[in-house]
């Protein structure tokens, strides 16, 4: 159904008329000093007949009118929905480490496993993709096209597994690298890392794979990072992609 039809059942649920929609929206304009949030019942035919696009001062009009959520007007005219604005983050800026915040329906980690830019190590606090349950501390995290800090046993656009609930380090000895406990920092300048980690004094080391080129890196701990969790699972390519490519 097309969106002006939809906006026209809005209207006809309130029982509201043409007319009274421009003499409401007339009363938000005066008050408002601005005639630009007032709306014209000529207009208002267009817009449900699909002729028409509203401005944000009309949409906020009709939304008060209504009774209706301006949000929800959003998604229904322009198919805009703000809780996407987090799962396209990476996609605008790829070559960032970062997080994905929670949208309840694996939505964010779906767009960045379809996407043809995979170059953000990112999380995504929910569902993953194909719809599986998942406890509430279980996150799911993606690794950016640029970060080789685990290569080759991780390979950068590698889909991570991350269980928040193991935050402490473990220390002790392990019989290989795959054994070793690999963890999901969050650094404090909005970025993240992923690799293995050491606590010497006040300082958090993040080791790479010994066969990477990257380098240790040391961050002061907590105030300049802190651990997201332990990444208990990962999928890999077997193909290297490197940036640029």
């Amino acid at each position: 159904m097309p969106a002006g039809q939809k906006l026209k059942i809005l209207r006809n649920g309130r029982n509201i008329t043409v007319r009274e929609v421009e003499q409401a929206s007339r009363r938000i304009a005066d008050v408002k000093g601005d005639k630009r949030f007032c709306i014209s019942n000529g207009w208002l035919a267009q817009l449900e007949n699909g002729d028409s696009e509203p401005s944000i001062w009309k949409l906020f009009s009709l939304s008060v009118i209504y009774h209706a959520n301006l949000l929800d007007l959003l998604l229904l005219l322009y198919n805009i929905d703000v809780n996407d604005k987090e799962k396209y983050g990476p996609v605008a800026d790829p070559y960032l480490t970062q997080l994905l915040s929670k949208n309840g329906n694996g939505q964010a980690f779906s767009v960045m496993s379809s996407s043809e830019d995979k170059s953000v190590t990112s999380l995504n606090e929910g569902q993953p993709a194909n719809g599986e349950d998942c406890p509430g501390h279980i996150k799911y995290g993606h690794l950016g096209l640029t970060d080789f800090t685990m290569y080759p046993m991780i390979r950068p656009t590698a889909l991570l597994k991350i269980d928040t609930s193991q935050n402490k380090l473990v220390t002790g000895a392990w019989r290989n690298e795959y054994e070793r406990p690999i963890y999901f920092i969050e650094l404090r300048r909005d970025t993240y890392a992923c690799g293995w980690c050491e606590l010497q004094g006040n300082q958090l080391l993040i080791i790479p794979h010994q066969s990477s080129a990257a380098s240790v890196r040391r961050f002061i701990f907590p105030r300049e990072a802190g651990i997201v969790g332990r990444v208990v699972g990962y999928s890999t390519s077997c193909i290297d992609v490197r940036a640029g490519v």
